[in-house]
């Protein structure tokens, strides 16, 4: 890992426009100090009692899927606010949840290929979630990114080729131009799911935990039908983690749209050049 690229800037510098350029073009971006050492201690708290299981390729990557619904510290961390003020920027108002995960990188820990989630036609690991148009996978962590512990990795700028090599259903060992992104405890880092991604490996002395959100647009729905919210489960949540929860097959399409649609508006700010002037 001594040879790497390592983006190391200070994140917190960055403007609103700034940040959106960021996730836009380079694919990636990190929210720094989002998390009090008190709201990690008891996020920590809670993941302790997590029955994880691992991957098939290492028994050092221990995880658990589908955490939303645990309720407490876990569970309220989906509407954490500075994040979805930042995501209603990026999104528009209509920001949809569409999975949460845990994941435990031990010591030992081999690191995660270079892969995309984002899918066009689905795929057996992510489901039809990976069709969505565009979605953001907050990464969450509850331990400071170091370059010895699983730091994160990336190729900036991977999702916007529309080259063979690009083909999101390939995997990569590495790259000659990835970086590493390390970041303190409490930071998240979010992702463009069509950017190449991984994590090194974990050569530290302790475990890295982190909790996996991943959001979308409502208009920018899979294309096969995905599993639905248990409406008892989300009947218990809180107003603000329950808005969150709409129908994870929502999309807004219009298939026979005319050339000449009436009364088409003259103004889109988020879709202005000028977005990313924005302070």
């Amino acid at each position: 890992m001594a040879g790497n690229r390592i983006d190391e800037r200070d994140w917190s510098a960055l403007t609103q426009g700034e940040r959106i350029r960021q996730i836009e073009v380079e694919g990636y971006l990190v929210l720094p100090d989002l998390l009090s050492a008190d709201h990690i201690a008891r996020l920590k708290a809670e993941t302790a009692r997590l029955d994880t299981f691992a991957v098939d390729y290492s028994v050092h990557q221990q995880v658990r899927p589908h955490v939303q619904f645990r309720g407490g510290e876990i569970t309220q961390l989906a509407a954490h606010a500075p994040t979805i003020a930042f995501l209603r920027e990026l999104f528009g108002d209509e920001v949809i949840l569409m999975s949460y995960h845990y994941a435990r990188s031990e010591p030992g820990h081999p690191g995660i290929s270079l892969h995309a989630d984002g899918q066009p036609y689905g795929s057996e690991i992510f489901g039809f979630e990976g069709s969505c148009p565009w979605l953001v996978r907050v990464l969450y962590y509850l331990d400071d990114l170091t370059r010895e512990v699983s730091p994160f990795r990336v190729v900036p700028r991977s999702h916007l080729s529309m080259h063979a090599d690009a083909n999101p259903y390939l995997r990569y060992e590495s790259h000659p131009e990835e970086v590493m992104v390390p970041a303190r405890a409490g930071s998240a880092v979010l992702i463009n799911h069509r950017v190449f991604h991984g994590n090194f490996p974990n050569v530290g002395q302790h475990a890295r935990e982190l909790l996996a959100i991943g959001y979308r647009p409502g208009w920018a729905g899979p294309i096969a039908e995905v599993k639905t919210w248990d409406a008892d489960e989300v009947a218990k949540l809180g107003p603000d983690v329950r808005a969150l929860f709409a129908d994870p097959n929502t999309r807004h399409w219009n298939f026979h749209g005319g050339n000449k649609p009436a009364q088409m508006p003259r103004v889109a700010p988020g879709m202005s050049p000028g977005r990313w002037e924005r302070k």
